[in-house]
Formats: structure tokens, C-alpha cells, sequence
């Protein structure tokens, strides 16, 4: 098992829900973390409170993914704070749901954009630091949405596809420079995003779960853990962690 003490992690839409629960966990482990946000500055700096309590450094990034140039300086202001960048979680993502016959192209053009092009941007900019390091995890996180598909999610399940896609053509190019690249998919977790579900709609998913309750942000944060730690010689995967939703 890799020993993740000293570690650099940046974390992508880490201010709530299962970003945080990424980074706070990654820190548990040992690693200092990059907290992203794009506009919960307060929850963002919350978190960097959280990591240092835990005796580990943390800096709070703002930067909207979906824009190339946020990007850069983002994984630059990592590397410039807290020394390397060794493990990314491709982790922010936009959802908004609409029947095929209805999605507005500026819609889908926001969900490719932060969705698809921004795991893209950070990756580029990020894997060099990695290659100088001679090791890295790279986690991209998918949903249960992309293998079984949901009525009106097919925008979203198409980008949340495109990032287990990615994901096998990184772990091929990035394999032989000891970088692993893999994907985690989150079934229905108890999130700000989920919460807002109405009862109705809740009580159905609830029904197709065979372990008949919604997961934890934690649960879906200790599967990339185990990437990290002990996933040297696992690459170019998806994992669910969805209680047995795709089942």
C-alpha cells in the first residue's frame, strides 16, 4: 500500500458535498489538498479549516473549470503553495436535467463545458507535474447515470460517459510514466445537488436500490482513498459505489 503522507491533492469542486468529502479524506491520509470552488468561497475556506485541523496544509482555489485559462493557473497556484501536484480528482460537475426534445443548446454547451472540457483542462495541465514526479492518481468522477441512464438525463449521462471514455485512453498513454487513471461512479448520494429530490421521486429511486438507502459522501471519498493508496497497479477502471443500484 502506498503511503500517501507528503502527497499534493487537488480536488475540483471540493467545497461541499462529495468534493469535500474527498479532500478531508485525502488529508486523513496524510496528503495536503488544493480546495477548488467556483463561488461557495465561505464553504471552500471551511474546508481548508477542516484539512489544517487535521494537521495538514490546504489552500482554497477559485476557478470555474470550464474555462481553460482558470484552469491553469489553478493546478500553477497548487503547485506554487504547496510544492507538486501528485493526485487529482476530477471531481465538479453541473447537472440539469431536460427530456432530448427540449435541452436548450446553451444547456448542453454548460454541461459539456464544465462537465467533459474541464476534466480535460485540468488533467493537461496537471500530468506534467506528475510525469516529473514519476507517480500520480488521476480519479474522474463519473455517475451511475452514465451505464444505466435516467429519463431525462441524456445530456448528463452523455458527459458523465465521456469522462469513463477519457479515462481509458489516459491510463494507456500515462501507464508507463507510473500514472494510474481511473474512474468512480456515484450512484444516488446524500448531497446538496440530491437533497432538493422531491419525496415522490425519492421513494422511487429509493425502491431500485438493493440496499434501500441513499449513500454517503464519505463512502464514494474512501473508494478514491483506496485508488490512491492501493491502486498502483489498477488503471484505466470504473468503480460504482451506488448500493448495488447498477446491479
Amino acid at each position: 500500500m502506498e503511503k500517501l503522507d507528503g502527497k499534493v491533492a487537488l480536488v475540483t469542486g471540493s467545497s461541499r458535498g462529495i468534493g469535500r468529502a474527498v479532500a478531508i479524506e485525502l488529508a486523513r491520509k496524510g496528503c495536503d489538498v488544493a480546495v477548488n470552488y467556483r463561488a461557495q468561497e465561505a464553504l471552500a475556506h471551511g474546508v481548508v479549516d477542516e484539512i489544517e485541523a487535521l494537521g495538514r496544509k490546504a489552500i482554497a482555489l477559485k476557478a470555474d473549470i470550464g474555462v481553460p485559462e482558470q484552469c491553469q493557473a489553478m493546478v500553477d497556484g497548487t503547485v506554487k503553495a504547496l510544492g507538486g501536484l501528485d493526485i487529482l480528482v476530477n471531481n465538479a460537475g453541473v447537472w440539469q436535467g431536460s427530456v432530448v426534445d427540449e435541452i436548450e443548446p446553451s444547456m448542453l454547451n454548460w454541461m459539456i463545458d464544465t462537465n467533459v472540457k474541464g476534466a480535460f483542462y485540468v488533467t493537461g495541465a496537471a500530468v506534467p507535474h506528475m510525469k516529473q514526479a514519476g507517480w500520480g492518481r488521476i480519479i474522474n468522477m463519473s455517475s451511475v447515470i452514465a451505464i444505466t441512464g435516467y429519463p431525462g438525463d441524456s445530456a448528463y449521462g452523455a458527459t458523465k460517459a465521456a469522462l469513463a471514455g477519457m479515462t481509458k485512453s489516459l491510463a494507456r498513454e500515462l501507464a508507463r510514466f507510473n500514472i494510474t487513471a481511473n474512474t468512480v461512479a456515484p450512484g444516488f448520494i446524500e448531497t446538496d445537488m440530491t437533497i432538493e429530490t422531491g419525496d415522490e421521486t425519492r421513494a422511487r429511486i429509493l425502491k431500485t436500490i438493493p440496499m434501500r438507502r441513499w449513500g454517503r459522501p464519505e463512502e464514494v471519498a474512501w473508494m478514491v482513498v483506496f485508488l490512491c493508496e492501493a491502486g498502483g497497479y489498477i488503471t484505466g477502471q470504473l468503480f460504482t459505489v451506488d448500493g448495488g443500484y447498477t446491479i
